[in-house]
């Protein structure tokens, strides 16, 4: 594996960003399950995005 420190090294960074997705503008989180709710406008413009973007 030392012969690779290419991939080594940029095995670290993300591939995908996060601050855009649906549950980063939570609004609430549900008591009993715990799971992020996120604002109704960031739930439009997730469905908006997924719309736009469909094969």
């Amino acid at each position: 594996m030392a012969d690779n420190k290419y991939k080594e090294f940029h095995m670290r960074t993300p591939v995908e960003n996060q601050s855009t997705a649906a549950w980063a503008n939570m609004e609430r989180v549900d008591e009993e399950s715990g799971v992020n709710i996120p604002s109704e406008m960031q739930v439009i413009n997730a469905k908006e995005f997924v719309d736009g973007n469909q094969k």
